[in-house]
């Protein structure tokens, strides 16, 4: 497919929502469970259903975009420029607020705005009787993409997370546009370990940028372990639904794996056009919130 003027402006979504639509599809709810996992990371591409054949040309757009553009470099570099964490001063529910203001009038599933697609998520965990922390993580795990509003490209905000500085699987979604990133031409980057050690932990490897890994490092000393799993890996597909790179991973991660698995399914089936009463509902996550956070957190 080759580019348009469109797709040169680094937005070729009509939401952010476009991407997870197409997310659902590739791994539709079958009973709670995933329905489809591969079981071989080497298993022939024409072997798994083909989702990119189906997708809409600006999805696709979206993902060429992506995986050109997602290099080590372009990695470390993000992290230098938002970790400092030096952007804005403000509490969990003003975020949720400002998220507010990134408009998506043509989102394809529902009108509702971005707070109470994240009231949505936070209630159905509620229902079925999850921790506090849990339900916490739910409410907050997107908020990571007030990153929009900073005015970095939806390519460098959502989209299915992978490791950089090292080959790509093909269970990659559209992992035949990797060809045009730089890095795939770099010898190094391109063994199975490329620049990690066996085992070294997801803690010390790059994946490419996005909102999990941001509102992770926002979040990260002030929640459990579990939530912030849940929030710096709930777009790394590859691992938690794919089952590759078990190789990177070490016992914590391991560990880990079946929170994120379990955080999954209301990250991607709680979309729904009925819409949450916010002002009846403000009490009892404000009050959730500071259970967990100071009144203004370091954006």
């Amino acid at each position: 497919m080759e580019e348009t003027a469109a797709s040169a402006q680094n937005a070729p979504l009509e939401s952010l929502e476009e991407w997870e639509e197409f997310v659902r599809s590739r791994y539709p709810e079958t009973d709670g469970k995933p329905a489809f996992q591969a079981t071989n990371p080497h298993k022939r591409r024409e072997e798994f259903r083909n989702y990119e054949a189906d997708a809409r040309p600006s999805v696709r757009a979206f993902y060429r975009l992506n995986h050109r553009h997602q290099t080590l470099e372009f990695v470390r570099a993000k992290r230098r420029e938002y970790l400092s964490l030096d952007r804005r001063r403000m509490g969990v529910w003003e975020a949720m607020e400002y998220l507010n203001t990134l408009v998506d009038d043509s989102d394809p599933d529902t009108d509702l705005s971005q707070l109470e697609h994240l009231l949505q998520t936070a209630e159905q965990i509620r229902r079925d009787g999850h921790p506090r922390w849990f339900i916490l993580a739910g409410l907050i795990h997107d908020l990571g993409k007030i990153l929009c509003l900073w005015g970095e490209p939806q390519w460098a905000v959502v989209g299915d997370t992978f490791p950089v500085g090292c080959a790509y699987s093909p269970t990659i979604v559209f992992a035949d546009y990797f060809a045009e990133n730089p890095d795939y031409r770099n010898p190094e980057y391109q063994t199975r370990l490329g620049i990690y050690t066996e085992n070294c932990g997801l803690q010390n490897v790059y994946l490419s940028w996005g909102h999990d890994e941001y509102l992770y490092h926002v979040v990260r000393d002030y929640l459990p372990e579990p939530a912030l799993y849940m929030i710096r890996y709930h777009s790394f597909y590859p691992w938690h639904r794919e089952g590759d790179y078990d190789y990177l991973t070490d016992s914590k991660d391991r560990e880990m794996l079946a929170w994120v698995q379990a955080f999954n399914p209301y990250d991607l089936y709680t979309k729904s056009h009925e819409r949450p009463d916010v002002a009846a509902l403000r009490p009892y996550y404000e009050e959730l919130i500071a259970e967990y956070f100071p009144p203004v957190l370091r954006w």
